[in-house]
């Protein structure tokens, strides 16, 4: 009896133990994939990394071009980008500032070139920009529209706390943003589409368009009737889930009313309008921008 007694325990133990170990084992995807310890640039990682290293720095002996105006902007039409252009094309609407744009093609790594990392951005990330009459590079993008903003006091509240809410949706889209793009990535450019992957950045999009379509209720913008570098950082964000991811219908984004009517109301300026043609991707685009007069060429 008693031996009876002690295998039924052991077996109860192994059954225990057996459960845990399954617990404990993550499905993985290829089924062969097994968790190093420590890793390692190689193998799939290696592959599928594009441009992209685990390592920072110049990769390339490269010069900027530079032109004539105060503001040098150095960009590609991605989100982050468009914010720059849309701005400096605002400002140039309401107060003739002019800026000089030139493309960085970060498909062909112009991001790793030798001036681009040394003089601009050590990150290698676009966009940058560059102040003559500072003699100060500016790079992140929500770093870039404070800088402009405040420089030329546009675009951004005077009173201290309507300051802070706009600098609160600025920031709030610099958080969030990158969940936007990595539902992007896993969306549409990833090589298989990953069920958890697509799920957990879908649900904390749809949150986000959650929050901002709430907070666009019954208002113009986004702190209220005054157009600021709040709207113009989220714009393009919102844009691109659509026209760039093709995730509208995926998304349900036309169930966001606010939203809807928000980015309509913004799509009309003219200044816009322009600064999403600048360093694009659409046929009208240009390739790089000195003067307004560049748009009638």
């Amino acid at each position: 009896l008693f031996s009876t007694r002690v295998l039924a325990f052991q077996h109860a133990v192994q059954n225990q133990a057996r459960k845990i170990v399954a617990m404990s084992t993550k499905a993985t995807l290829p089924d062969d994939y097994v968790l190093p310890k420590v890793w390692k640039f190689e193998g799939n990682a290696e592959k599928t990394a594009g441009s992209n290293r685990p390592t920072a720095g110049v990769r390339t002996e490269a010069k900027l071009p530079q032109g004539d105006h105060a503001l040098q902007l150095y960009a590609l039409g991605t989100p982050n980008g468009a914010k720059t252009t849309i701005l400096l094309e605002e400002l140039n609407e309401l107060k003739g500032i002019e800026y000089d744009a030139w493309k960085i093609n970060i498909s062909q790594g112009d991001q790793f070139g030798s001036e681009y990392v040394d003089k601009l951005n050590p990150n290698s990330k676009i966009p940058a920009l560059y102040d003559k009459d500072l003699q100060a590079r500016v790079f992140e993008s929500g770093s870039i529209l404070m800088h402009l903003a405040e420089k030329y006091q546009a675009f951004i509240p005077t009173d201290p706390a309507k300051r802070i809410e706009c600098f609160n949706w600025l920031f709030w889209q610099v958080g969030g943003g990158p969940s936007m793009g990595a539902f992007g990535h896993f969306y549409k450019a990833a090589p298989i589409h990953i069920e958890y992957a697509i799920d957990r950045f879908a649900l904390e999009v749809k949150r986000q368009l959650s929050v901002l379509d709430i907070q666009l209720e019954d208002k113009q913008y986004i702190c209220g009737n005054e157009y600021t570098i709040a709207d113009i950082a989220i714009y393009p964000w919102i844009l691109t889930l659509d026209s760039g991811y093709k995730g509208g219908e995926f998304l349900g984004i036309s169930e966001y009313t606010n939203i809807a009517a928000w980015v309509h109301r913004i799509s009309q300026r003219p200044a816009v309008i322009r600064g999403r043609r600048v360093l694009g991707f659409t046929d009208d685009a240009l390739s790089e921008r000195h003067s307004r007069a560049d748009f009638d060429k």
